[in-house]
């Protein structure tokens, strides 16, 4: 098929803008292409960071947004993927849009706090997403830190948090191991699971030596990517697990700060080989 009549699976992401490339929407947009999807995008807010941290966070109004989001209607959205919220009007945008697209596999990955510490939930927001925006969710990537915060603070272990999410309309939870590993855990091993209401899955990865910026978006923006593409949820958590940490183990350090994903590892192989 000619390359100007073919069909790519299109994402919607809607996320924060990452000036480093290691998070955000950049991260997004190279994951969907190297996954084999096509990203269109709208901010929910512009950063400043750099791979030690975020130092602040400007949030988009909700009304760009959602005139960002109309002008796009000649693609054929095959999956969402959220990221950072950064306010209550962006994320009033974010629902008002996702709405316009019913059925339509929507993948949240809960930014809540930065890979150098900063916290960027407020408990308010907090609060809102698990009324208005998880009931929406088909799939939500949260850590083990996200979790806890998401769920219910009574509740004391993963699997209690997850079922208490999955109650609030989620459709299913895969909870990351990589910021805090389980007592039960090798300190070598990272451990992933899957929650859905009917049952469970665990996958165990060689655990990186380094530390990440944007491992979390890589995840879920590969697991929409996939599901854009027609893959069953199971599939499409294998699947973007195993390019997640391709692109870790492939990922560089451009100073003295966390490490980046590099998306393209394979592609970048060829050419050099090809030299």
């Amino acid at each position: 098929m000619p390359p100007s009549t073919q069909q790519l699976p299109v994402v919607l992401v809607l996320a924060g803008h990452d000036p480093s490339g290691g998070a955000g929407l950049i991260a997004d947009s190279e994951t969907i292409a190297a996954s084999g999807g096509w990203a269109v995008t709208v901010p929910t807010a512009l950063t400043a960071q750099n791979t030690r941290d975020v130092e602040r966070v400007f949030p988009c109004r909700g009304e760009d947004m959602r005139a960002m989001a109309l002008a796009l209607d000649e693609f054929p959205v095959a999956a969402i993927k959220i990221g950072l919220i950064a306010s209550l009007d962006s994320l009033d945008a974010v629902v008002d849009i996702v709405r316009r697209y019913p059925g339509v596999p929507l993948v949240l990955d809960p930014v809540l706090k930065s890979g150098g510490g900063t916290e960027l939930y407020t408990t308010e927001l907090i609060d809102a997403c698990r009324e208005r925006l998880l009931p929406l969710v088909d799939i939500l990537t949260p850590n083990r830190y996200e979790l806890a915060h998401l769920a219910d603070e009574t509740l004391d272990n993963d699997t209690d948090r997850a079922i208490s999410l999955l109650s609030l309309g989620c459709q299913a939870v895969l909870v990351t191991g990589t910021d805090d590993p389980l007592p039960v855990t090798s300190t070598e091993t990272v451990m992933h699971t899957l929650h859905t209401p009917d049952n469970g899955r665990q996958w165990h990865w060689p655990r990186l030596p380094d530390h990440y910026h944007g491992s979390g978006c890589t995840l879920a923006s590969s697991l929409a990517a996939r599901l854009a593409c027609g893959e069953s949820l199971i599939r499409a958590c294998e699947q973007a697990q195993s390019f997640t940490w391709q692109a870790l183990r492939h990922g560089w350090s451009p100073g003295d700060g966390q490490w980046l994903p590099r998306r393209f590892w394979n592609e970048t192989i060829r050419s050099f080989s090809s030299e």
